[in-house]
């Protein structure tokens, strides 16, 4: 039955009128649709009769959940759920109401941006639940989501330390390890790398150690791959996460072929769940899209891309849940870089423009993800050569984020953004420091060191020091090579090939040319192959093999018109507007465009 069902426990049944109301007021709510004035008419009717003080305190409680989950009269539920929390407290023996009714309290507290009410209230309710296990523990995770969401991680991880000596205390190892975990969970935001490891070693012993209910080891096992996975993606690991990513790809097999029991744990502290399982599958979609991404495997991201779209349009139908909301916007980001690559440029747009769109129905969401809609537009910015919106895109971004790796990667962009202007040295000189691969590098992350690497040497090419910029890139796809890293190791070769031609060294260029093309093809890499082509086409003119030059040419010319089409089909769309928003909430409306307004040189 819902949160809000409307039910009497035995002990306070005595009373047919009591119960003759409480009747009507459920099948009032329960009707199709929701009959939600006359059931609460039927739960106000109560007070007529001078109930006694535990249906009294009920009433209050049933009724301020009917409203806050059904209306927007917050003012009302407020008023009832306080006066259930009064007189609870004064009765003995009555946790349910009293502990519920400070959960749903403190959680339209925060609704309503009350926060400084709902911190004192939580503390208050767990310090009287100690010797109710169940509820102690959900208002412990409840309080510590509460400080997560106002950022204050180090609380959080306080408090979820509590949480996990408490279950240990009571002997309920499997919510010792959800509190366990949802710290370790805390520490990787945190980058607290230190602190991690000896914790998700202690999280690994308690999950394959704990025999209970399959589906609850199980999602135990999900969460604690899932946790190492994105560890590895964080930095930057793509070859070496395909074991634990494999592992989490079986356990979620293994999950879905298992059936829900209805047989509920003996311990009251296991009565949780950290995900339903098909949020679990949409998660574990997600995390294989990310590593598919990084590595190169484009065609694969979009696969289970477009797989875990379909499940979360599915479970949107019937959910509300604002996790949901949170796949969608994260899945959407890789993707629109997938299409970028591909050169899909005008689909990326008009998926940029529908995360603008799911930010504006939550303001949590846009303050999590409005540092990354706008490094997406700014990458979208270089693929259409609007190098000043780029600019402008990459700087407010910047002023948007505190994440040190997002920093890092819109400051690579920046920096490739001022190489091609050609006249920003001073700036760029100044980026470039910030983001030194050889000295003080800002993050731990191994593929984000190899693209500053790649910046690097791009840059010494262009300034024509090719001995340095050789090196450079050599240390690139050093890097490249140990961890896959596909898109680096193409853009590190064709530049190589590039300097190689330049100094005349044919033989040279064209080894590196060739394997260039191949791995683009395969990725695949629209800019990659064009500038792969070219050099292949001018490369066999030089040596006098016409046909293969013939060949190469007509190859260039199909990537030129295929991606000819795409940037006149995306400066075309009324999105396309959205280069010019840097401030505030995203724009609604767009005005339609009389046809494309950027410079096409940069890719014939």
């Amino acid at each position: 039955m819902a949160a809000a069902a409307v039910v009497a426990p035995q002990a306070e049944a005595s009373e047919s009128w009591y119960l003759a109301l409480l009747g009507f007021a459920e099948h009032f709510r329960t009707s199709s649709p929701p009959k939600i004035r006359l059931c609460v008419h039927c739960l106000q009717a109560v007070f007529q009769f001078k109930p006694p003080q535990r249906i009294e305190a009920r009433t209050h409680l049933q009724l301020g959940s009917v409203l806050y989950h059904h209306t927007k009269n917050s003012e009302l539920a407020r008023q009832h759920l306080e006066k259930a929390w009064f007189i609870s407290q004064q009765i003995p023996q009555f946790e349910d109401v009293k502990f519920e009714a400070a959960s749903l309290l403190s959680e339209l507290y925060c609704q309503e941006n009350s926060v400084d009410a709902a911190k004192p209230l939580l503390r208050k309710a767990i310090q009287i639940s100690q010797q109710t296990p169940y509820w102690h523990c959900r208002l412990l995770f409840q309080l510590a989501q509460l400080h997560t969401l106002e950022k204050d991680l180090v609380s959080a991880c306080d408090l979820l330390g509590v949480g996990a000596e408490y279950a240990r205390v009571v002997g309920s190892e499997y919510t010792r390890a959800l509190f366990l975990l949802s710290k370790g969970m805390l520490l990787l935001m945190e980058r607290k790398l230190q602190e991690v490891h000896p914790l998700l070693t202690l999280c690994g012993q308690i999950v394959e150690n704990w025999q209970g209910n399959p589906i609850q080891k199980e999602s135990l096992r999900v969460f604690f791959l899932v946790l190492q996975v994105t560890h590895y993606l964080d930095a930057g690991q793509v070859k070496s996460v395909k074991p634990c990513l494999k592992q989490l790809q079986q356990c979620i097999q293994t999950i879905s072929t298992l059936h829900d029991d209805e047989i509920l744990p003996s311990n009251p502290a296991d009565l949780f769940h950290w995900l339903p399982k098909e949020h679990m599958c949409v998660l574990v979609y997600l995390v294989t899209v990310m590593h598919s991404m990084q590595a190169g495997y484009l065609e694969k991201a979009q696969k289970y891309t477009d797989k875990a779209l379909m499940q979360l349009e599915k479970l949107k139908m019937l959910d509300s849940s604002p996790i949901l909301s949170s796949f969608q916007v994260i899945l959407l980001e890789h993707i629109i870089m997938c299409r970028l690559v591909t050169g899909h440029k005008a689909t990326a747009l008009q998926e940029i423009s529908q995360v603008c769109q799911l930010c504006q129905q939550s303001p949590r969401l846009f303050s999590n993800h409005a540092a990354q809609l706008h490094t997406l537009l700014g990458l979208y910015c270089i693929s259409v050569n609007c190098m000043d919106n780029a600019e402008a895109q990459f700087t407010t971004a910047l002023r948007l984020t505190t994440h040190q790796e997002l920093w890092t990667f819109i400051v690579t962009n920046l920096a490739s953004v001022y190489i091609r202007e050609g006249n920003r040295h001073q700036d760029l000189y100044s980026l470039l420091e910030r983001i030194n691969p050889d000295h003080n590098f800002p993050v731990s992350s191994h593929c984000l060191r190899a693209a500053a690497f790649y910046i690097r040497g791009l840059f010494s090419f262009f300034q024509g020091r090719y001995n340095e910029a050789k090196r450079f890139l050599r240390e690139t796809l050093k890097m490249s090579n140990a961890e896959d890293l596909n898109r680096l190791t193409a853009c590190s070769l064709v530049l190589l090939g590039h300097i190689f031609y330049v100094l005349g060294n044919h033989r040279e260029s064209n080894n590196m040319v060739v394997p260039a093309m191949q791995l683009a093809s395969k990725i695949p890499d629209m800019s990659v192959q064009l500038w792969s082509s070219a050099l292949l086409r001018d490369l066999n003119k030089a040596c006098g093999n016409t046909m293969d030059a013939h060949e190469a040419a007509q190859m260039h010319q199909n990537f030129s018109q295929q991606l000819l089409q795409d940037h006149i089909e995306a400066c075309s769309l009324p999105e396309h507007n959205l280069i010019t928003w840097t401030d505030g909430s995203p724009p609604v409306q767009f005005q339609a465009q009389n046809g494309p307004t950027t410079s096409l040189a940069s890719l014939l």
